[in-house]
């Protein structure tokens, strides 16, 4: 019986988990597999979301309101920042430099992430954050015996699950997914076509920017927001999408799901292997198919 337990609570706390690197990581691969270029500056964004989500439920706590007003309010919240923070940063900076060689976009968006964790400072200040009123308003359910947070077990997953269903739906049923799709997977056809591929990339760069915010603000009532959380995902986020394949949305969703479990399995079979683990498999998956699990190799113009 101990033993269907300990698996049961690793199964539970790993889909919790990947849920949560899974909202950061399709960000990231959405933005590299249409604009080719790997967002450093994505743990940013979700830290952001983070740090709002944490001081809007304190401020809804403070003032005496529902705890439920909770997730409207951070939902609200991640969406407005990531969006206009995405706008502002994609138009007056990432777009000189798409011709730029990929060095050169990697150390750029370093710099704005290094940006935004000053921000962060200078904003939020150095004492970490915790607002948890929500998972207590959601309660728990009991399994095999055991408290479980509602709001890991079944909110996160939810969340995790309507986006890629959402976001699969809006690539391949609505004109601007099509758009997107096409300029990914040719821009300069697509442009010979009529396409705005500066159009794209900045809707492209909007959405993968709030999707990355949005992780941070489900992630925030679970945990105490902090300096230096957006360093720790982004890390764990490019090890999610190098091992599914750059540029793969339903990779990414498959690689988390496994990275998730591996990491809880390990902490609660062997806690010492708790950090190594999602890099374990990286490095697993890429000494066998170095480009990815649901990567392709492809041609490439010189």
């Amino acid at each position: 019986m101990m033993d269907l337990m300990i698996v049961t609570l690793a199964v539970l706390d790993g889909l919790a988990y990947a849920s949560q690197v899974f909202m950061v990581a399709v960000g990231m691969t959405l933005i590299f597999g249409v604009m080719r270029i790997l967002n450093i500056a994505h743990g940013g964004f979700y830290a952001i979301g983070a740090y709002l989500s944490a001081a809007i439920g304190l401020a809804i706590a403070g003032a005496g309101l529902s705890p439920w007003l909770h997730f409207p309010a951070l939902i609200l919240g991640a969406v407005v920042s990531g969006g206009i923070l995405g706008l502002v940063i994609e138009r007056w900076v990432l777009r000189y430099i798409y011709v730029k060689e990929e060095v050169l976009q990697l150390l750029v968006t370093f710099a704005i992430f290094m940006m935004l964790e000053d921000v962060q400072r200078l904003v939020f200040g150095v004492q970490p954050y915790a607002s948890s009123s929500l998972v207590q308003a959601m309660g728990t359910i009991d399994v095999m015996g055991i408290p479980y947070n509602t709001y890991q077990i079944l909110l996160l997953p939810g969340v995790a699950i309507a986006v890629l269903i959402g976001l699969r739906f809006f690539l391949r049923r609505t004109l601007l997914g099509h758009l997107i799709t096409a300029t990914a997977e040719d821009r300069e056809a697509a442009t010979a076509m009529g396409v705005n591929a500066n159009r794209v990339f900045l809707l492209t760069f909007a959405i993968g920017t709030v999707l990355a915010s949005l992780g941070g603000a489900l992630a925030a009532p679970t945990t105490a927001v902090q300096l230096g959380m957006g360093a720790d995902m982004i890390v764990l986020s490019f090890a999610v999408v190098v091992t599914a394949g750059l540029g793969k949305i339903g990779g990414a969703a498959i690689t988390a799901v496994l990275i998730g479990l591996g990491r809880s399995f390990a902490i609660y079979l062997m806690p010492e292997l708790d950090v190594l683990m999602p890099y374990f498999i990286m490095m697993l998956v890429l000494l066998i198919r170095p480009y990815g699990l649901f990567g392709t190799v492809e041609t490439r113009k010189i």
